[in-house]
Order: C-alpha cells, then structure tokens, then sequence
C-alpha cells in the first residue's frame, strides 16, 4: 500500500473503513468479534482499516484497550492495511500509541488534536504533530481534520506547507471537513508529496472531483460495494450514475442520523451477522425497540439490495 512510502503518490483510489469498536453489552471489549469484522471488510474489497477512530469511539477507549485493539486487529488480517488512531488529550500519551502501533507492526498512525486546550494557530498544531509522529518515525503519519468535532479550524494548505520537509514521516491529512478551497489549495501545492484521503462519505463525488487519493470512513463497513461502484461510474464519466448512487449513500447516512448515527450503524453490522453490540456513553445508547423500526427503514430505502448488487 502507499501508506507504507509516506512520499509516494497514490495512483489507485483507495476505501478505507473507520472500523466500528466491538463491545459487549457491559460495555467491555469484544476483541474476539475482530477477526469476523476482518473477514467481512476483506470480502467487500476495502482495502484497509483506521482503528480506534472517531466511528472507534477511540476516544472512549483507555490506552490499554486501545493497545488491545490495535494488536488483535494485526494479529486478524494479513491483507488490510491497518492504519492506528493514536490521537490524545496528551500528546506525550499519543506519542507512547504511536511506538506502540510501530512495534506491532502497523502500517500507518493517523491523530485528531488534543483540544481541552484550544489550538489556535497552525505553528502549534505542526508542533503538536511533531510530538506524536515522532514516537513512530518508520510509520506514515496522517494528520486527522475533524473541526465539527476536535473544535481546531487551522487551514490545512497552511498546516502542510509548515511541516513539508520538516516532519519527515508527515504523509498526508484524513480530510473530514467540507471546505473544498482549501483542500484543493491542498491539491495543487501538496499533492504530489502528501497523500489526501476524503472522509465525508455522503459527499464522495465532491472528493473524487477534487482529487482525493482516497477515502475514509464509516459506511464503507457495511455499504462498500455501492461505493465501489460509484467510484467505477465517476471514473468512466457517468456523471448522472455517480450522483444517483451518491443520492443512495446520502439517504443511508440520513436515515442511520434520526436514529442516532453511531448505534444505529452498529445495528446495521449486525443485520449483516457481525454483531459489534452497543456504543459507549457520552454516545446516546440505542434503544432496542428501535431495532425493528431501523430495519424497516432500511428496506424502505432499499439498502439491503444495493449492497446486493455487483461491484462492477
């Protein structure tokens, strides 16, 4: 995979799952679930895993856990590439993750900024990431833009220009924010060094027009083959195809919302025999009267057939 050479550039588009964290219903790790959750995502023609991220609940895991996770999903696939969320309110604590990631074997380690302490400037956010990617100075490291949740607002055509050259593992930025001037800025002076992966999932086609390398996200676990083929349509010029099946993954997305996105996604996993069980508080719990209700919603709209439907 590219991650592996931070400098080179990424000539094939590549899906990336946020993989779901599985827990049992006492809200403890549910690590022998991972092996399925692999096999699954192996099936779908994804090509790699972020582990322990915002979708991960990462931040709701302890450090211990995190280490746990991270070392069963090596030990469970021998062909994703496995990209480790490291990202901490201490950067000392990310910078420890990322050795960890590094000695296990990792591909890549990815961090969202600390923010109890606001970042205000992208001199400090550069200083922050020099901090945690120095902990694993053989892994590609992946700056995590989330301003709707890490509350941090930095231009990212800023950020790379300060740490081009000087971040010497710095590969690329996981874009989850939708400001399509910077990330072309980003495009035209740094994609040819930096790697740029799309992580709005219900606006794909906007990435794909701008660009991006790839894509990550939370939908690719359940919902990959109707985005294989949104990808193949834009590829071949099917304008009208891609925003239809684009329409498609909006919907779902919309649909999972109402019912609060993160638990109703587990559920979604479920219906498809991987059972990743609930999500953890400060995240609304699923109520499970709702189940059926989602269900429903899904057929309505078709879901379980798109996933059905060839990839080509």
């Amino acid at each position: 995979m590219t991650l592996e050479a931070p400098r080179e550039r990424i000539e094939v588009f590549e899906l990336i799952a946020a993989t779901y964290t599985p827990l049992h219903e006492n809200g403890d790790l549910n690590l022998d679930l991972v092996a399925r959750q692999a096999a699954h995502l192996e099936g779908t023609g994804v090509q790699g895993v972020l582990v322990a991220g915002s979708t991960g609940e990462g931040q709701s895991l302890t450090s211990v856990e995190r280490r746990q996770l991270a070392e069963r999903w090596m030990q469970a696939t021998k062909t994703l590439r496995v990209i480790v969320h490291v990202g901490h309110q201490s950067p000392r604590e990310a910078r420890e993750l990322a050795r960890h990631a590094s000695e296990i074997g990792a591909h890549a380690i990815c961090a969202a900024p600390p923010n109890w302490f606001p970042i205000h400037s992208a001199e400090e956010l550069a200083a922050t990431c020099a901090t945690i990617a120095g902990g694993a100075p053989d892994l590609p490291f992946l700056y995590y833009h989330i301003p709707a949740l890490s509350g941090v607002h930095v231009p990212m055509a800023r950020l790379l220009e300060l740490v081009s050259g000087r971040i010497e593992n710095f590969a690329g930025v996981k874009f989850t924010h939708l400001d399509p001037l910077d990330f072309q800025t980003c495009m035209r002076e740094h994609g040819k060094e930096m790697q740029l992966l799309w992580g709005c999932d219900e606006m794909l086609v906007a990435g794909l027009d701008l660009g991006a390398h790839g894509a990550v996200g939370s939908t690719y676990n359940f919902a990959a083959p109707l985005y294989h083929r949104l990808i193949r349509a834009h590829a071949s010029g099917d304008v009208e195809g891609a925003r239809e099946l684009q329409s498609r993954a909006a919907l779902l997305v919309e649909t999972l919302d109402r019912r609060g996105y993160m638990g109703a996604a587990k559920k979604v996993l479920k219906f498809l025999g991987i059972d990743c069980g609930p999500v953890r508080l400060p995240i609304r719990p699923f109520r499970n009267g709702d189940e059926s209700a989602l269900r429903a919603d899904l057929e309505r709209i078709g879901f379980f057939d798109w996933i059905q439907e060839p990839a080509t």
